[in-house]
């Protein structure tokens, strides 16, 4: 038995999400703040025994933050159970579908945590007038966090993902239509106090390794002193029998110490003489308290760890945090171990973010070699390290939306030859487009180095800022990848950047043309071709398909970018490509004639003779502010970013003008059309008086020569 399905309503980040898991090892995939540790807290909601039971008593900050108002709403946690076996008790508890409808024997099953108003509470809101709105807002209005009541079912039918089916048992708000009642079918039976789904599940959950030292100060949290306390229990009493023996003697040597006898005395004389016989305690001694119970003497035991060859070995509070944290792991693995020696009908645990302060190595093997037999693994990460080798059929990617976080399956509706393409390239450097708001996926090395240099240069945000990867693929089989983005797998823009290869110099095969002339011309005329099919098939794959979008270079990322107006930080890399003054006079030449034909030849060989990756860092050197954007790659980047937030936009703005500035470049005054002047248009716009369009204007008003604006005006903001 394990968990197939957590179903997430109205939950803090969650407006309503569904996250698939399998058999054995899944993979929660999100970057920080995107609600990993939410999902986990609602499993143990339902499943873990050392939630405190007061936790089940939700509060207003549990509810959806999307909510305009979470009065009246439901929370709902539905875990959904696949493979039960036949036993009896399990059926008992966990029919799939109504009592009394049917008696067959079930292999799915769920078991739900309902948050919802108090039944007086829900009579008022089933006896409004159907859109009564007015009448809605008078109940809605008296409701407090004491009006809910939790609940806890099984054998629930009802789909709480699907909008319709919640609206039926909840009710419609926008229309103010709500049900006389709900069956128990629906939402489950409620499971009284004679169920305990503790006693027939082996859960265990490890927290985010962050502060494990202070865990082990803590007799309540330190995973060595349960691990004793639990073994205490099974000690052989006759192994035993000699040590509580050595206990009691070492106890009585202690006590009849003279020094402690004369303590004693000292103390008794001095009672005597300051209240008298009268009101002195008739008898006193002094006893070690060294304890001869097998409990209080385990836990006594503290562990001494040496983490390099030397012979020392010292307290958990000595070593490093990464070696901590493997020691907190290790003991709460080997817990979970004795957990299941027990009979249970299913095994699961629960590992938060195991990565924190632990080695890549150690990490990708931690992940590979947790594999437990007959037991489900639910990892949540923002390890690149340990989702590279995630199975991508037993992940989930974490991502916003409009509406909230959501789930996402990446596997979904793929054959297993295309699972097998996608695992391959997910490497731990392209595993980041999982992390990442938006990725643009490019063919070669020049685009990955020399994209994120050009947006920082040139619009003075940094990739990360705006939640955008960089994908190399090292090819042109974008379709391993792109397939990822689509409605039913991963909801996330992706730009697809790749050349055209057209040709830009005579092609045309000539009688006195060299051997190696013949060759490039062939090689030109080929690429172009294979190039154009390409691009067809791009376009025909990817027409339907709102996440992804192809961008294509007219001939080369290189020759486009000096064709773009960039040949001076081309030039300015020459006197570490060429030694001799006229093989760099000739350069720069060829590069600042405008003829592409010149420059583009030119650009290529420089290019081809430093290798493409190293062409890159050296001209990643040179770029200034004063660089532009080829217009495919501007566009690229609106379409995978999508709507810009308006402090990124005035951040843009502020560094253009600084920019500006420090090169002695005076705006312009304000036009005859009213466009307000520039300062007061960004002050306008992050106060939200002066719409895009507005500030953008006003913006070419006072810099019309700026260089950023061609890439600017592809933004979208609206």
């Amino acid at each position: 038995m394990h968990i197939s399905r957590v179903t997430l309503r109205n939950y803090r980040n969650f407006r309503n999400s569904n996250f698939v898991l399998k058999e054995g090892v899944n993979t929660i995939v999100g970057e920080n703040g995107s609600g990993k540790t939410n999902v986990f807290r609602a499993i143990r909601l339902l499943l873990d025994d050392n939630l405190r039971r007061s936790a089940m008593r939700l509060e207003e900050t549990d509810f959806f933050r999307g909510l305009n108002d979470w009065r009246g709403h439901w929370i709902i946690v539905s875990l959904e159970f696949s493979n039960l076996s036949a036993d009896e008790a399990i059926q008992s508890l966990f029919f799939h579908g109504a009592a009394g409808i049917s008696t067959d024997e079930s292999t799915t099953a769920t078991y739900n945590l309902v948050y919802r108003p108090k039944p007086n509470i829900r009579k008022l809101l089933s006896d409004l007038t159907h859109g009564d709105q007015a009448g809605l807002q008078v109940i809605l209005d008296t409701i407090t966090i004491d009006d809910y009541e939790t609940r806890i079912t099984g054998r629930s039918t009802a789909d709480f993902s699907n909008d319709e089916e919640y609206k039926a048992i909840v009710g419609d708000f926008e229309n103010a239509i709500f049900p006389r009642e709900v069956s128990n079918h629906q939402i489950g039976t409620k499971l009284g106090s004679y169920f305990s789904i503790y006693d027939d599940i082996s859960f265990t959950y490890i927290k985010a390794l962050r502060d494990v030292v202070s865990d082990f100060h803590n007799n309540r949290t330190n995973p060595l002193l349960q691990l004793l306390k639990a073994k205490s229990g099974d000690i052989n009493h006759q192994e035993f029998e000699s040590i509580v023996a050595t206990v009691k003697k070492l106890n009585g040597d202690i006590e009849s110490l003279s020094d402690v006898s004369q303590v004693r005395g000292d103390i008794h004389s001095t009672l005597v003489s300051a209240a008298g016989h009268t009101y002195s305690p008739k008898g006193m001694s002094i006893e070690s308290g060294l304890s001869d119970k097998a409990e209080e003497i385990f836990q006594s035991l503290s562990l001494r760890v040496g983490e390099d060859d030397s012979l020392y070995e010292g307290s958990i509070h000595e070593i490093s945090l990464g070696g901590a944290n493997l020691i907190f792991l290790a003991l709460k693995l080997l817990s979970f171990k004795y957990q299941q020696r027990r009979e249970t009908f299913a095994n699961i645990l629960l590992i938060e973010e195991p990565e924190a302060h632990i080695h890549t190595h150690i990490q990708r093997t931690l992940f590979q070699n947790l594999d437990y037999q007959d037991t489900q693994i639910i990892y949540s990460t923002h390890s690149t390290h340990i989702s590279d080798v995630s199975n991508v059929e037993s992940m989930n990617i974490i991502g916003k939306t409009d509406s909230g976080y959501k789930a996402f399956q990446p596997a979904t509706g793929l054959d297993p030859k295309e699972v097998r393409a996608i695992q391959r390239y997910l490497d731990a450097k392209r595993s980041n487009l999982l992390f990442s708001k938006s990725c643009i996926l490019v063919e070669g090395d020049a685009e990955e180095i020399l994209i994120p240099i050009m947006i920082k240069k040139i619009l003075g945000i940094s990739v990360d800022e705006i939640g955008l990867s960089v994908i190399n693929i090292g090819s042109t089989g974008f379709n391993n990848v792109a397939k990822l983005f689509d409605d039913s797998r991963i909801n996330k823009k992706c730009s697809i950047v790749t050349d055209l290869d057209a040709t830009f110099f005579d092609v045309t095969e000539g009688s006195n043309d060299s051997e190696n002339l013949k060759a490039m011309k062939k090689k030109a005329v080929g690429s172009a071709k294979s190039s154009a099919a390409r691009k067809a098939k791009l376009d025909e794959d990817y027409l339907n398909n709102s996440w992804v979008g192809c961008f294509y270079a007219e001939h080369t990322f290189e020759v486009d970018f000096v064709k773009s107006g960039n040949q001076q930080s081309v030039i300015n890399v020459l006197n570490d490509v060429y030694k001799r003054s006229s093989q760099i006079k000739d350069a720069t030449s060829d590069l600042s004639s405008g003829e592409i034909h010149l420059f583009g030849v030119r650009v290529l060989k420089i290019a081809n003779k430093e290798g493409k990756g190293w062409f890159a860092i050296q001209l990643g050197d040179t770029l200034t502010p004063d660089c532009a954007f080829p217009s495919y790659i501007a566009k690229a980047i609106s379409f995978a970013h999508g709507k810009f937030e308006s402090h990124i936009l005035s951040k843009i703005f502020h560094y253009r003008i600084q920019h500006s500035h420090a090169n002695n470049v005076r705006p312009n005054p304000p036009s005859p059309t009213g466009t307000p002047f520039i300062d007061l248009a960004i002050q306008q716009f992050d106060e939200g008086t002066l719409p895009f369009n507005i500030l953008l204007d006003s913006f070419k008003a006072a810099y019309p020569l700026d260089r950023a604006i061609s890439a600017i005006e592809t933004f979208r903001y609206d």
